[in-house]
């Protein structure tokens, strides 16, 4: 700890902020670049989807699997695979926002070049992220450890969290391309800095593979699973009402949160006319609807505490319930109520 800060945590919540900076622009913005800009045809971008959905489904357990076994020096600790992935996940990034040539409507290489921006920057996303998960847990036994570790990641949310407001004020929503295109490199050369020093300068418990590794050897011959318990097991997991309750609302809320992410600059485009809100006033709501929620997580403890999750996740499903229906009652001719509405249901 020097000067109140305590270093692990802060080196750990680097590689969230750098995510989080480019994660947040990635996803903003890329359907509207392909879309708008590149004019990628509609088979073109609903199979760069389907490729993608596969890719995303697969990577997650293949990168699991090759940094907890793999013999190669960036999967040695997993600081290694961050401070190795972290300039290749910042390159990914950068992919989507140089176009490969001048694209007419309907070039097939704009398609190809939605796939590969988003497998690879998928895939990097996956390798990196994956290790820091990793990393939270060989960082601490320590429950107090583990707490300032969140605390320090919920704040490095909210700050990388930012990145779609400035890169939207300096950019005017990207319709001055050469100035966004400067503030994606920007961008990609600090998330890299910020994720080299986790690398650098966070802390395992586990410094060397071998010891974790014969500490899993140890536990899996104390107590190793059969083929026919894995099996009962994941039955049971797969009938209980509460997981299937559970998996159904998450599906529906990461749903909708990658919905709006992605076409909100559209919606908001199509429709709220461009001269009853401004490009700057534009930008900061759609910032807004990046930080508030970051905003809310932080001052939000104490309602938790006092009305437990189950029962702010419920009213925030409420809400979103009613207000969707006043706002389909008044109708879109209320510009500043359905800016409100846009911007709160982030």
């Amino acid at each position: 700890i020097l000067w109140g800060i305590h270093a692990n945590a802060l080196a750990y919540s680097m590689t969230t902020l750098g995510a989080g900076m480019m994660n947040s622009i990635f996803n903003f913005y890329y359907v509207k670049l392909f879309l708008n800009r590149y004019k990628i045809s509609e088979t073109a971008f609903h199979v760069a989807q389907v490729v993608f959905m596969i890719w995303n489904a697969i990577n997650d357990p293949l990168f699991g699997y090759i940094q907890d076994n793999s013999r190669l020096k960036c999967c040695a600790r997993r600081q290694f695979s961050i401070l190795y992935g972290a300039p290749l996940y910042g390159l990914a990034f950068l992919l989507p926002w140089f176009p490969w040539r001048h694209y007419e409507e309907g070039d097939w290489v704009s398609g190809l070049h939605l796939v590969v921006a988003l497998c690879a920057f998928d895939g990097l996303l996956t390798f990196v992220l994956l290790a820091q998960c990793a990393l939270f847990a060989e960082s601490s036994t320590r429950h107090e450890s583990r707490l300032q570790l969140i605390k320090y990641n919920q704040v490095a949310t909210l700050i990388g969290s930012t990145s779609v407001l400035f890169c939207g004020l300096l950019s005017d929503n990207m319709e001055n391309f050469a100035y966004f295109q400067a503030f994606t490199v920007l961008i990609a050369a600090l998330a890299t800095a910020c994720m080299c020093c986790t690398g650098k300068y966070s802390t395992s418990q586990y410094e060397q593979r071998e010891i974790h590794r014969e500490d899993a050897n140890l536990e899996n011959s104390d107590g190793a699973f059969s083929l026919a318990s894995v099996v009962s097991l994941t039955k049971q997991i797969l009938t209980e009402k509460n997981f299937l309750c559970f998996v159904t609302m998450n599906f529906f809320q990461v749903f909708h949160l990658a919905f709006y992410n992605n076409f909100m600059m559209i919606f908001a485009d199509n429709l709220i006319p461009k001269d009853v809100l401004s490009s700057s006033v534009r930008s900061i709501m759609y910032g807004a609807g990046f930080i508030c929620p970051q905003c809310l997580v932080l001052l939000s403890h104490a309602s938790l505490k006092k009305f437990g999750y189950y029962k702010i996740i419920l009213f925030s499903f409420y809400y979103e319930g009613v207000a969707a229906a006043v706002m389909c009652l008044l109708g879109q001719e209320h510009y500043y109520l359905l800016a409100f509405y846009v911007t709160t249901n982030m």
